[in-house]
């Protein structure tokens, strides 16, 4: 398929040399085969002659005897309609036809885009079409029927999607057959006024597109993508087209000469592989050429080796690797972990010695064929449908997770226009990472996505209750932007009715993620406090104190200050300092301070450095034989009910008793106390810093160590 080959908008069609580039289908010659002839009534049409040599190339026991008869209600339906272009309206439905067919489309299908414009421009109505071809071609039919303007007005074409989405999610084929619709009609474009041709061009750069992308289906995304470009950039278009038209016409080719290369190195391994050169499509030229600057013969392509299984990809990747020259950095692997649109292939990329860098995909032929067709060719609507999964995910590959939760928020969007706008934006987030989760399934997210769009993705309106997050096994605030091969864990609360916070909506950068705490927002009116009760220590006093102290009965003054530190000249007063708050046996120096009294200090401290630089005189210090000490801790945790009744129960198992505590509230859902025990054994410390960790919830546990005297 060119982007140039049928669309009256564009320069003339590339020709001589250049035309090995671009396969093309031939849909003009249908309009003088369109009418039905004097075929007999029980014999398949001539003018679909095309369609069924297509069809029976993917599916050779295909019956034809639907399609025969859905040819004929169309032909005789839309008898007399013309085309803006000047031909009989037939040709359209008989083009989009054959461009399914080509992708290896079920004969379903095919009938139901012979039928697709029926219902909507002639008296044939959805029940008679129940009646002659089935449910599932009604259904088809029905899904990409437009609404009416009368109807709807300004809001036709949004509602139009917004029905044709929820349709694909029941059906797939549904957008099938409308990116084939599209297709062809970006092909004919040319006879519609410019301001039109920008317009539909946008919305197709905006919707279809991306739609087609989500899909897998790269032969309709590709010719799309080349027929947008030369509508809204003209000029760019034709620069890229003289570029390939200047290279095609070179007497060398570097690409032609490493695929040669490549070619003996396989067959010298006894691999059976097939080797084609793959044209790029004008946009990737543009792209590339914007990206490196000037371009070399092999930039205007790359190679595509074909094997039979999956085993083969690699053992070419290891010959490849091993006989030429490898650029490491080009390397991916998505086999191992395919595309969230069911793409699968392995990526490198071999130089040669004068520099010429060619990239090259390895996959078998059946991943070439979804890589081109994408769910067409995955689809199986005569199977029982499949259960959901674990995870929620469906296993029924034409029902991929972005749909199913593309679906969930536009139930959120009743409005035409917000439904519109968040749909463009959505969409236009192309670029998808790949992170994974600790059992070794794997999430897609669009890049520039947090922690936040993580647990909706994985968890839907359930991850309100979401407490935390370690990315790449560390801990990390649900703001944390993630990147492609991060493995996410995300900590959720036990409370059924947790609630998200409301800081979260600034972090939320997927449409699942904000519209579902906007939803939440909203049935929690903004004149009530903020509970955030699902996600903090319940002991906590309100706000605004910044932070809510609890000292026991007895007290501060209720026990000694220090374990026993021997002081040179004995006798003087000693006070362990509360910025490092030392224990035995650690290592510890004291400095003389007003009164008389000594601070006695970790060796370590940053305190101590900076007497030393004030010339403030060390003091000879050392633990005496009592053990007992008091020592202030630091714990950071995720908030959660009753998790300081757990955490003030696990201390005072392991002997300490609390003198003050004090929660500071919630931040980003992270709660951070002080607590100053008193133990009976300084020994005991490293244990009872263990128990306090191993409360749920809790993450971090430290001595104080501050900056302050």
């Amino acid at each position: 398929m060119s982007a140039e080959a049928t669309n009256p908008a564009t320069p003339g069609p590339v020709t001589g040399p250049a035309a090995r580039w671009r396969a093309r289908i031939d849909l003009r010659r249908l309009g003088r085969a369109a009418l039905l002839g004097p075929a007999a009534r029980d014999r398949l049409p001539d003018a679909i002659g095309h369609v069924a040599e297509a069809h029976r190339a993917h599916h050779p026991d295909a019956d034809l005897e639907a399609l025969r008869r859905a040819y004929v209600l169309a032909e005789s339906s839309h008898r007399g309609q013309m085309r803006k272009s000047g031909e009989p309206y037939i040709t359209h439905p008989l083009a989009v036809t054959l461009i399914l067919a080509e992708l290896g489309a079920e004969t379903t299908t095919l009938t139901a885009s012979l039928l697709h414009d029926t219902v909507e421009d002639t008296d044939v109505t959805l029940d008679q079409v129940r009646e002659q071809f089935g449910e599932e071609v009604r259904f088809l039919v029905d899904g990409v029927t437009k609404l009416e303007k009368v109807d709807y007005g300004a809001a036709a074409e949004p509602e139009t999607f917004r029905k044709m989405l929820v349709a694909t999610g029941n059906d797939v084929r549904v957008m099938s057959i409308k990116l084939a619709d599209r297709l062809h009609n970006m092909r004919t474009l040319g006879v519609m006024r410019p301001e039109k041709q920008a317009r539909i061009a946008k919305v197709t750069r905006d919707v279809l597109i991306p739609l087609a992308e989500r899909l897998g289906v790269q032969a309709l995304k590709t010719e799309l993508e080349d027929l947008v470009f030369a509508i809204l950039h003209p000029e760019e278009y034709e620069h890229t087209r003289e570029l390939i038209v200047d290279n095609a016409s070179r007497a060398d080719d570097p690409l032609a000469e490493i695929a040669d290369e490549v070619r003996g190195v396989l067959r010298d391994a006894d691999i059976q592989a097939e080797v084609v050169i793959r044209p790029r499509h004008f946009v990737s030229v543009h792209r590339v050429s914007r990206k490196r600057g000037r371009l070399r013969g092999a930039d205007f392509g790359r190679l595509l080796v074909l094997v039979n299984e999956d085993a083969d990809c690699y053992g070419v990747l290891g010959e490849l690797h091993t006989c030429l020259t490898p650029v490491v950095s080009e390397f991916k692997d998505f086999i191992a972990v395919p595309k969230f649109n069911l793409y699968q292939s392995l990526h490198t990329a071999v130089a040669r010695g004068d520099g010429q860098v060619a990239e090259v995909l390895i996959r078998t032929h059946q991943m070439h064929k979804v890589a081109e067709a994408g769910v067409v060719a995955l689809a199986n609507p005569y199977a029982p449908p499949s259960e959901e999964s674990a995870d929620g995910e469906r296993e029924d590959p034409t029902r991929p997770g972005w749909l199913s939760r593309l679906l969930d928020w536009q139930e959120a969007a009743p409005d035409p226009d917000t439904f519109w706008s968040t749909l463009r934006e959505d969409l236009a987030q192309d670029r998808e990472i790949t992170v994974f989760r600790p059992d070794g399934g794997t999430l897609g997210l669009p890049e520039g996505a947090t922690c936040v769009d993580a647990a909706y993705e994985q968890y839907g309106e359930d991850a309100h209750a979401c407490i935390g997050a370690r990315v790449n096994g560390r801990l990390a605030t649900l703001s944390t932007v993630l990147r492609d091969g991060d493995t996410v864990q995300l900590l959720m609360g036990q409370d059924p009715a947790s609630e998200p916070s409301r800081e979260w909506l600034e972090h939320a950068h997927t449409p699942a993620a904000r519209i579902a705490i906007q939803r939440w927002i909203a049935t929690h009116p903004t004149h009530e406090e903020p509970n955030e009760a699902s996600h903090e220590v319940e002991e906590r006093e309100p706000a605004p104190r910044a932070a809510a102290e609890a000292p026991v009965a007895d007290g501060p003054a209720a026990r000694p200050t220090s374990a026993d530190v021997l002081v040179d000249p004995p006798g003087a007063t000693v006070r362990l300092a509360g910025c490092c708050t030392p224990v035995p046996p650690d290592d510890i120096t004291g400095f003389a301070v007003r009164g008389g009294v000594v601070t006695v200090h970790r060796v370590g401290c940053a305190a101590v450095a900076r007497m030393k630089d004030a010339g403030r005189t060390e003091v000879d210090v050392r633990w005496g034989d009592t053990t007992e000490c008091r020592v202030t801790l630091f714990a950071e945790s995720f908030g959660r009910p009753h998790l300081l009744a757990d955490l003030t129960e696990a201390m005072a198992l392991e002997g300490a008793e609390i003198v003050s505590a004090t929660v500071e509230p919630p931040t980003q859902q992270r709660v951070r106390h002080t607590y100053t025990v008193q133990l009976p054994d300084a020994a005991l410390l490293p244990a009872l810093m263990r128990a306090m960790r191993n409360v749920p919830g809790v993450y971090d546990v430290s001595r104080a160590q501050t900056t302050g005297v």
